[in-house]
């Protein structure tokens, strides 16, 4: 099998089916997202074409396929929803339930209401 049909065919069958319910995943236990993480590694490893016991697979993930661990996926895909629910990108039944701080009038007078973007202070 060539390179393109690996790639391909980890995309149909691995990468499509790793994203389905992450809010539920980000509650599972350590057990479920390491199972999650050997089946991303052996997809890994079909899509570059090496062995199990080949050194520099955490490296192959990160540097060249730009994959995230399951655990840091996990939390991206749900940054990447609650942005989407902010912007007016997702669908109503998500978008209803995810309001920033500074629109619940118990919470206005927080620090964090006061800022503008929650990522101001990630930045400062």
């Amino acid at each position: 099998m060539d390179n393109q049909s690996a790639t391909t065919l980890v995309h149909a069958l691995v990468s499509t089916r790793f994203d389905f319910c992450n809010s539920v995943l980000a509650a599972a236990p350590k057990t479920t997202t390491d199972k999650l993480q050997r089946v991303l590694n052996a997809a890994a490893r079909v899509v570059s074409n090496t062995c199990k016991f080949d050194r520099g697979l955490s490296q192959l993930l990160r540097d060249e396929l730009h994959w995230l661990d399951v655990p840091d996926h996990i939390v991206f895909k749900l940054i990447l929803t609650v942005h989407r629910c902010l912007n007016g990108r997702a669908p109503n039944y998500l978008s209803n339930h995810v309001i920033p701080v500074s629109a619940i009038v118990s919470r206005q007078r927080l620090r964090s209401a006061q800022q503008k973007h929650w990522w101001s202070h990630v930045t400062d």
